[in-house]
């Protein structure tokens, strides 16, 4: 049997007060004040020791929406109104994606997410069983979900729900699948319907998008007399195992069925933005007991994975309509944090004893991080991503230092892949 990993780290910032951290396994096992003489140490021979001095620990970020392998089309197709853009410019893209696209894009998008904190993502995209293993070899945590429409042919779908049925995950991976129907305008009733089902009798979430846009909200009243909310609520389809991506043109109705249903609603500002969709009602959502969390949509349409911007788009956004007091520091980071390991059932999100060791170490010793008067306010505000030293999802190391293994090989892949769908 291998040894327990420990991991100590000295002298970490914690909410303006320098303590000491230690991980056993992938817990964080003991918080205690910072000891500037090391008590008389029995941890052995194999554990790390990490000298934090001049850095705040926060928790990592959870992207509870994203399309990893969307990387290779950053910049692609931009500018563009959401219609235009999906059906003349990525569609016709992704049909080009092969096997080594998927591959090098999902690898792009975890270094990516590592270099700018992320350690968790909820996915939607297609060749689940190529992104898998990258995923695992990076070292993060994943929901992939198995993407469904109706264009897809009988066999492919059919496909999709045996590996669903069948899927049965290592006891240790961070990787599980999800049931995700793309849209109510992707996807009938039937395929809706028979989503749910499987996801429920399986134990996995379902990851849709809903309410992104004013036309589809029109269409579905056109054709079904109702909001997508509604329409979605009619036929049992909401749930608390219901992850909604965007929910930007809701009713105050369609806001009560989403609380009532316990649905979680990712919040994805920065696209929602870039593409014309609208502003998400996100303070009325969080004042009617919604769990709103925080994503960032896929690379051709952001153009970043990093959590931390999405954090200060979300807030200020938020305070355009709704004033200077709504949606501050602590609760976008609440958000981006512990809203969205709480979503996917993950002990994690927070820095205290007992919890996953999912964190970060962000330097202080910057210009954006000085002075220090609320330590979450300059991580939302000020801060930006390339200040974070280290990386530790479940208690091991993926970056320290700024460093992840592999980064330069991986980069050159993606320039390299990339070049064939132009």
């Amino acid at each position: 049997m291998a040894a327990t990993r420990k991991i100590i780290i000295q002298n970490a910032s914690l909410k303006g007060q320098p303590v000491d951290l230690h991980i056993t396994g992938n817990r964080i096992s003991r918080i205690s004040p910072h000891q500037s003489t090391p008590s008389p140490c029995s941890d052995g021979p194999d554990t790390v020791y990490i000298d934090a001095q001049q850095m705040n620990v926060f928790p990592a970020f959870y992207n509870t929406h994203n399309h990893a392998a969307m990387t290779l089309l950053r910049g692609y197709a931009d500018d563009l109104p959401l219609k235009t853009w999906l059906e003349q410019h990525i569609w016709p893209a992704e049909a080009r994606f092969t096997a080594e696209h998927i591959r090098v894009g999902v690898r792009l998008a975890c270094l990516e997410m590592i270099k700018s904190g992320t350690v968790f993502f909820n996915d939607m995209y297609w060749k689940e069983e190529v992104a898998f293993p990258i995923i695992e070899a990076m070292g993060m945590r994943a929901r992939l979900g198995v993407a469904l429409a109706d264009m897809q042919d009988r066999r492919t779908i059919d496909k999709s729900f045996d590996l669903l049925e069948h899927f049965t995950p290592d006891r240790d991976s961070l990787v599980s699948l999800a049931v995700a129907p793309h849209a109510i305008y992707t996807v009938g009733k039937e395929l809706l319907c028979r989503s749910a089902e499987v996801a429920r009798r399986n134990g996995q979430k379902i990851h849709i998008h809903l309410s992104e846009t004013q036309g589809e909200v029109e269409d579905c009243l056109k054709k079904h007399g109702c909001t997508p909310v509604a329409y979605l609520d009619k036929m049992g389809f909401l749930g608390e195992d219901v992850i909604a991506a965007h929910a930007v043109h809701v009713t105050d109705e369609d806001i009560r069925i989403l609380k009532k249903r316990e649905v979680t609603i990712a919040h994805c500002p920065a696209s929602n933005m870039k593409l014309a969709s609208g502003m998400a009602p996100v303070q009325k959502m969080l004042e009617a007991g919604c769990r709103v969390t925080l994503a960032t949509d896929g690379c051709s349409s952001n153009n970043n994975l990093d959590m931390r911007e999405e954090m200060k788009m979300a807030a200020l956004l938020a305070k355009v309509s709704g004033g200077p007091s709504v949606l501050p520091a602590e609760e976008v980071l609440h958000m981006a944090t512990r809203a969205g390991a709480e979503a996917f059932g993950l002990d994690a999100g927070a820095i205290e004893e007992g919890r996953l060791a999912d964190l970060l170490l962000v330097r202080n010793d910057n210009a954006g991080m000085t002075p220090m008067f609320h330590p979450e306010s300059n991580w939302v505000y000020a801060a930006n991503s390339s200040m974070i030293d280290t990386v530790i999802c479940d208690g091991r190391i993926l970056m320290q230092g700024r460093k992840v293994e592999g980064e330069e090989e991986i980069l050159d892949d993606a320039r390299r892949v990339a070049t064939t769908l132009l």
